[in-house]
């Protein structure tokens, strides 16, 4: 599995992708009704098979509570509430907007990494990073430049892409920390049962609870869809591939967020790809293949954490 697990976090970026399709379809309702919904059923879906972690919580330094915490505060509420409410913003910016503005979690990432994880950062990584974020530049906007012409509206939603943005990259950081005490099933379960009592509680705060009342069939099974795709398996893909890579990689390699994103374009709403976007395409391709192989060549490569029933 170790060898395989840069592809799982690949895996995992590509069916992030298909998230922004069914969170659209959910515009009308306030993000952090969406978020504690998927968040909640995710926990619950969890909960039969975390039994045997339970006393493992207990256990737990502070030090790693605090980066549970925090990845449930930053990556499960704050991110992805802001993450959401950018796509509800579908009149003042584009989508590939919001995906090109993910693509600053490897700036925050890789900043943290070096901070927090004392990860080395070579020269070679540095210049494939910078390639990869020139390269997503390409392939989210095909005409190279932003749209700012629609003013506030786009400045709001654009503000809150990179805030979910350095709340993802920030949760990467830390969730690699938390995965050397942790395995990757009992942070995904803790992740989803604490975010789910940030959102209701922002959701109490904000007076919005009773939305929840509002979601027709057809959102609930939208909502339902994200938990078992986009939302709790791609979470639990995205978390044992992140077992075995470093943050400062991990970043890079979900860069094929924006590839996947193209793609999709093409296939559901037949938008043809320009030139630049290619170009990007295949640079972005092609940096992904690289980090991977570099990852799977190091000796040291990331010392397998405790991970499964076994550990």
């Amino acid at each position: 599995m170790k060898k395989f697990a840069p592809y799982l976090i690949v895996l995992a970026a590509i069916l992030w992708s298909l998230d922004g399709l069914l969170r659209r379809n959910l515009y009308s309702l306030p993000p952090a009704t969406i978020v504690l919904l998927e968040h909640l059923i995710g926990f619950v879906v969890l909960a039969p098979f975390l039994i045997r972690e339970f006393k493992k919580w207990f256990k737990l330094s502070q030090r790693t509570w605090y980066s549970v915490i925090a990845i449930a505060l930053l990556g499960g509420t704050i991110g992805t509430i802001a993450y959401t409410a950018a796509l509800g913003k579908i009149n003042y910016i584009n989508f590939s907007v919001v995906v090109l503005l993910q693509q600053l979690q490897p700036v925050f990432a890789i900043a943290l990494a070096g901070l927090l994880l004392k990860e080395r950062i070579s020269r070679r990584f540095i210049g494939l990073a910078i390639l990869a974020i020139i390269a997503a530049y390409f392939v989210s906007f095909p005409e190279l430049r932003v749209n700012l012409a629609t003013g506030g509206g786009t400045i709001i939603a654009a503000l809150l892409a990179v805030t979910a943005a350095f709340s993802w990259g920030a949760s990467t950081v830390l969730g690699r920390y938390a995965l050397k005490t942790l395995s990757f099933f009992s942070l995904s379960g803790l992740r989803f049962g604490l975010t789910s009592i940030f959102t209701f509680l922002f959701l109490f705060s904000t007076g919005d609870v009773s939305s929840i009342n509002l979601l027709s069939g057809t959102q609930w099974w939208h909502v339902i869809a994200i938990v078992f795709s986009t939302g709790l398996v791609a979470l639990l893909i995205y978390y044992k591939g992140l077992t075995h890579v470093p943050a400062r990689m991990s970043t890079i390699l979900e860069m094929a967020w924006p590839v996947s994103v193209i793609l999709i374009d093409l296939i559901f709403f037949k938008n043809s790809l320009s030139i630049t976007q290619w170009i990007g395409a295949v640079v972005l391709i092609s940096v992904i293949i690289t980090i991977s192989r570099d990852a799977r060549k190091q000796e040291k490569f990331v010392q397998p954490v405790a991970v499964g029933p076994e550990s």
